[in-house]
């Protein structure tokens, strides 16, 4: 079915309201299937990070649709390994629209010309190397679909399927109900390649010189900024706040 281009109609909010009520009982799929096309949430992108957990959400697009803008942060900062794991998804997906975002080279060089920011103020090297990147990058978007669940922390406890930015645009999250058995079940059943650094310890992957590996038992987001009470990259932030379903939270950081 063509999709409606004229572009959604109303606030965010009340189209926000609209999706949750009409997708409510869907599953992952069905949510995907039906809300690309739905008028209610306008031109979508995929953000992914490629991370311990993205390739499920990424082989779901490439099935359902793979004309699907993806969107990659690349801060400079990644692992040696996401970046490999990247390249190695793009061809085994068949992804045809992946979009790598980069800050600006003057804004770096002007604002961490030696690198080091992350180590006084992980805030603002988040915000220059992919919070303001990415918001340049959605600006022609009126959603975003993410890979956010409810499992993962004390922050993302009560996320919907949809979320609202503010007054900006639509964020999506198709996984939202989904457990860590869910992931490994889809994973071992569509035979996808798992990222090298998750049998390593590391069950939720950001930059390099600010994720940690992960103890057993601890919260599978416990190694990023490990030490501070950081723990949002700020691309999840509305006014600094991190949404929490359909509240906010003070950013701790």
């Amino acid at each position: 079915m063509p999709r409606d281009t004229s572009g959604p109609v109303g606030t965010v909010a009340d189209r926000v309201a609209a999706l949750n009520a009409r997708y409510r009982h869907h599953g992952a799929t069905a949510v995907l299937e039906h809300a690309l096309g739905d008028p209610d949430l306008g031109r979508v992108a995929l953000v992914s990070s490629f991370g311990a957990e993205s390739v499920v959400l990424l082989h779901l697009v490439s099935v359902i649709a793979p004309e699907t803008p993806v969107l990659f942060v690349d801060t400079r900062m990644l692992f040696k390994e996401t970046l490999d794991y990247q390249r190695e998804l793009a061809e085994k997906l068949a992804l045809c629209d992946i979009r790598t975002i980069r800050a600006h080279p003057k804004k770096v060089e002007f604002d961490d010309p030696d690198g080091t920011l992350h180590q006084f103020n992980t805030d603002a090297c988040c915000a220059i190397r992919k919070v303001e990147p990415l918001e340049r990058a959605l600006k022609d978007f009126d959603g975003w679909i993410t890979g956010r669940k409810r499992y993962q922390g004390a922050t993302r406890q009560e996320v919907e399927f949809f979320e609202a930015e503010g007054e900006t645009r639509i964020k999506v999250n198709p996984l939202a109900h989904w457990g860590r058995e869910d992931l490994e079940d889809y994973i071992v059943n569509n035979r996808l390649p798992r990222h090298p650094l998750v049998a390593k310890g590391y069950p939720s992957i950001g930059c390099a010189p600010c994720t940690s590996p992960v103890k057993p038992g601890e919260d599978p987001r416990a190694g990023r900024w490990r030490g501070s009470a950081k723990t949002e990259c700020g691309i999840h932030f509305i006014n600094g706040r991190a949404v929490r379903g359909g509240t906010t939270e003070e950013n701790a950081a």
